[in-house]
């Protein structure tokens, strides 16, 4: 990778199992949720808890983080599309004119995977989804399993923008070629649609097509014409990493992880304001910005949990 100029052009596809790709970016979620489990697996030793309930807690984990994620960016971001293909909700495919789904047993759709993943909506389903595991698991109080579940979180939000950054998704507004980040995503649909570069270079593989947009100089028009972007999604990740470094550093060799919502406000702080300077670079991701102006969809929607955070970091608590 080089500076001053990156032509980003990945195959986001790391191999096929029939009509089932894996992506770079499922491996990324597989991958943040094993780093979870792992740092979890430590705090749990540390504080002499049952080690055997932390496989519980992963799996309301795993499917509140996941039907959140879906979710949030279904009814937040995309809803005019969903609400007339309400089976790609919660199933990893979508309406093609050539795809089919279970080696053609359903005609009409392409497997793609769940490209469509909010964080607030992950957020939201992470605190329902422990609410629940405290619920049926006594010993366990959702301000103690919020504040060491924010360390594993940190990091699997730098895994996830990794991912997206793979994906050339969630891509940053127009920069100046000379700016030293700026990053020319080839396969950035609303750059180059998909449709547009099978069509200009007569591939018969959009991978193919896409190679030929970076390689072949009868090409070079279309490639020149591809803005330089901000790699906005690295910018969050990185600062992702600045945050779990500190949470890590702060359940480890401090004292705060024993007052209730500390470490669990801050990181809501920290992840929260990220998030919401990064939008201002950050092309628009759609939802209902549009109607309240000002701000983008993921600032509106990183306030309330910036406030909470606040709350939960210098509220009073009681001394036992």
């Amino acid at each position: 990778m080089y500076f001053l100029g990156i032509i980003w052009n990945p195959n986001e596809t790391l191999f096929n199992l029939g009509p089932i790709q894996i992506k770079y970016y499922n491996l990324l979620w597989i991958i943040a949720f094993a780093i979870g489990w792992y740092l979890m697996k430590k705090i749990f030793v540390n504080e002499k808890k049952p080690v055997e309930q932390l496989d519980s807690l992963f799996v309301y984990t795993v499917l509140g983080t996941m039907l959140g994620a879906r979710l949030g960016h279904v009814f937040f971001y995309d809803w005019p599309y969903y609400k007339n293909h309400l089976l790609e909700i919660l199933l990893p495919i979508r309406e093609s004119d050539t795809g089919s789904l279970l080696f053609g047993l359903i005609d009409g759709y392409e497997f793609t995977g769940f490209t469509g993943l909010a964080s607030h909506g992950a957020t939201i389903g992470i605190i329902i989804a422990t609410y629940l595991f405290t619920r049926k698991h006594a010993g366990f109080s959702m301000l103690w399993i919020f504040d060491r579940l924010t360390i594993p979180v940190a990091i699997g939000a730098f895994c996830v923008r990794l991912g997206n950054f793979f994906n050339s998704e969630i891509n940053g507004k127009t920069v100046d070629e000379s700016f030293i980040f700026a990053t020319k995503f080839i396969r950035d649909s609303d750059d180059l649609h998909p449709s547009k570069a099978l069509g200009v270079t007569k591939e018969r593989t959009l991978n193919a097509a896409y190679d030929a947009i970076e390689s072949d100089p009868q090409f070079s028009q279309y490639l020149m014409e591809i803005p330089y972007r901000h790699p906005a999604q690295l910018y969050e990740g990185v600062c992702y990493i600045f945050v779990f470094v500190l949470l890590y550093f702060l359940y480890w060799k401090t004292d705060k992880k024993n007052k209730p919502g500390y470490l669990f406000g801050l990181f809501l702080i920290l992840l929260w304001t990220v998030r919401f300077f990064v939008e201002f670079v950050k092309k628009s991701q759609g939802g209902f910005e549009e109607s309240l102006g000002l701000l983008s969809t993921g600032q509106w929607l990183s306030i309330p949990f910036i406030i909470l955070g606040l709350y939960f970091m210098f509220r009073p608590v009681k001394s036992n």
